[in-house]
């Protein structure tokens, strides 16, 4: 089956999110890489403000969208996203084919591909990677490799907190252009989950001569070494130049070697402005060239003022997170329950989320294969949450409540705004609130996902593909820190539906799963779904929003 393409296209038009190419910005050039991007003018430098920090540049060690942004500029992955879509598509990969049962897959590579180091990309280099990341030593390093736990289970000798089994067995250089992935067992994630950004291949060269995987934990600090701060090196459309932490911008330089078509732009500068109405001033007076997540307040002065505003499918959830290991009673599901009553989610996304978005009655778009239209809803009672906390004797519950900053997600444009509407309902409820403001990068997310210091927590995602266990399956399908339970009947419900090779009957396990987590588990709450939206200046052109904020700048031109 070449490419085996075929459900996941089906999926993806099914929800419409094909439909966001019609999105595109002004003269926009939907490609895939290797074709013709369009006639666009080449050369310049854009400036694009970036919402956060990165936390560094090695693939493998990141999760979270304003890191994977400049990431993409400057990898690849074996498969991609068809611009502008869900659709798989060819990367470093022409070519896949998995075996009959599902548990290897074979890569055709594409040929004279080289590494922005010089170094050539080849079979070898695949499985360099992907033995790289199943050896990886060290509890600091495992901890910081969370796409590669959700998806592939636990390492060659698991260290720290990490504890699933391992799913991958080894790989296989057959020939210069051909390597075979072995799994331990048929993962229904693959082959889309090979597109994400986590799993992009880097130069075996420049990862040895860097040092890369020497992460190192102070404390609840983390540091990275060389090959993530200063020397990333893949094959994609640009280069890194320099991280200039003082000024905040991250300078990115053409490949001009890239296998496919040259980037037009010279230069592509992310600008880190944390504050969105900063970001717009920017705009505004013409040192940046665009920006993400506008302000939905924003939207009209913005398109009147000149600019293209165009907001993207809500292909996304934001939740409250809740951790059940620091406060006992919140292992009570009484208790989360009186939390989901207490929270007037309706009011909140009608006051504070942007035109289309929507309350979530479960923790994945309805246009995910999986959803359920029966879950338990929990519609907005406040005597109910009272009633619940009297029943859990929890009637004087006290909550530390922690909130990004300097940070605005696709889910969640406030975070400060929108953490302090839901404290104001939850006090109302009788639950003593503490907000804990921390850091987006260096703070917040080391809090929340490895070291467990919160009780509550704004937190969210945007899908990476389209299936089901992209969104449940990563977030309650092992023990995290992050919710603090060890349900093993849950991990292996989501195992289990995650297993069944079927597409019909993959859909039906997920529903049941999603019952389920609504009904007996309910680990978090689930909130929201938004339509986040980006925004350039006349001037660019190429720029093809992604449902998935997926978007690649080697097809801007800016003139």
């Amino acid at each position: 089956m070449a490419h085996s393409r075929t459900a996941r296209r089906r999926w993806a038009t099914a929800i419409g999110l094909t439909g966001v190419a019609a999105l595109a910005l002004s003269a926009c050039a939907q490609s895939e890489r290797g074709q013709d991007s369009g006639s666009g003018q080449t050369g310049g430098t854009m400036v694009f403000g970036a919402a956060g920090e990165p936390k560094n540049f090695d693939p493998i060690f990141n999760d979270d969208g304003e890191s994977f942004r400049p990431i993409r500029q400057m990898f690849d992955t074996l498969i991609t996203y068809k611009r502008g879509t869900a659709d798989l598509a060819p990367g470093l990969a022409e070519k896949w084919e998995p075996s009959a049962d599902g548990k290897s897959w074979t890569f055709t590579l594409r040929k004279n591909v080289k590494f922005h180091d010089g170094s050539p990309f080849n079979a070898e280099a695949v499985c360099y990677n992907f033995d790289r990341w199943f050896n990886m030593k060290g509890a600091a390093a495992q901890s910081q490799m969370i796409y590669y736990g959700d998806v592939f289970g636990g390492f060659a000798a698991n260290e720290g907190d990490a504890a699933g089994e391992p799913l991958y067995q080894s790989c296989e250089a057959k020939d210069e252009s051909t390597a075979v992935l072995n799994l331990t067992k048929y993962k229904g994630a693959f082959p889309a989950a090979f597109g994400l950004t986590s799993f992009s291949i880097s130069s075996p060269t420049a990862l040895k001569q860097y040092d890369a995987d020497n992460v190192q934990q102070s404390g609840d600090s983390f540091s990275y070494p060389a090959y993530a701060t200063e020397h990333p090196t893949g094959t994609g459309a640009f280069k890194l130049e320099k991280f200039d932490r003082a000024n905040k911008t991250i300078t990115l330089v053409r490949n001009e070697d890239y296998w496919g078509e040259k980037a037009k732009l010279d230069k592509l500068i992310f600008k880190i402005i944390p504050d969105e109405n900063a970001r717009k001033q920017e705009l505004k007076a013409g040192t940046i060239d665009g920006y993400d997540f506008p302000s939905p307040a924003d939207y009209n002065s913005l398109k009147g003022d000149g600019f293209n505003v165009t907001p993207r499918p809500a292909f996304n959830i934001l939740y409250l997170g809740i951790n059940e290991a620091n406060t006992p009673a919140l292992k009570d599901v009484r208790v989360r329950q009186a939390i989901a009553y207490a929270v007037n989610r309706e009011q909140l996304v009608k006051t504070k989320l942007p035109a289309g978005a929507e309350v979530a009655t479960q923790f994945l778009p309805k246009t995910v294969s999986g959803y359920a239209d029966d879950v338990q809803q929990y519609p907005y009672d406040l005597a109910k949450a009272k009633e619940l906390l009297a029943q859990a004797g929890a009637s004087n519950l006290s909550l530390k409540f922690y909130v990004p900053t300097e940070v605005s997600r696709p889910y969640m444009p406030n975070p400060t705004e929108l953490a302090a509407v839901i404290a104001d309902d939850l006090k109302a409820a009788g639950i003593t609130v503490e907000l804990v403001s921390r850091p987006w990068n260096g703070g917040y997310k080391d809090d929340v996902q490895k070291l467990g210091k919160h009780d509550l927590h704004l937190l969210g995602w945007t899908g990476d593909y389209n299936d089901a266990g992209n969104f449940v399956g990563t977030f309650f399908g092992r023990e995290k820190k992050e919710f603090g339970f060890t349900d093993q009947g849950l991990f292996d419900a989501l195992a289990a539906a995650d297993a069944v090779v079927d597409q019909t009957a993959h859909a039906d396990a997920y529903k049941q799963v999603n019952r389920d987590i609504m009904s007996k588990y309910l680990p978090a709450v689930p909130v929201s779904h938004s339509p986040p939206a980006i925004v350039v200046s006349s001037k660019i052109s190429g720029l093809v929003p992604s449902p998935l904020t997926d978007e690649r700048f080697d097809t801007v031109s800016k003139g």
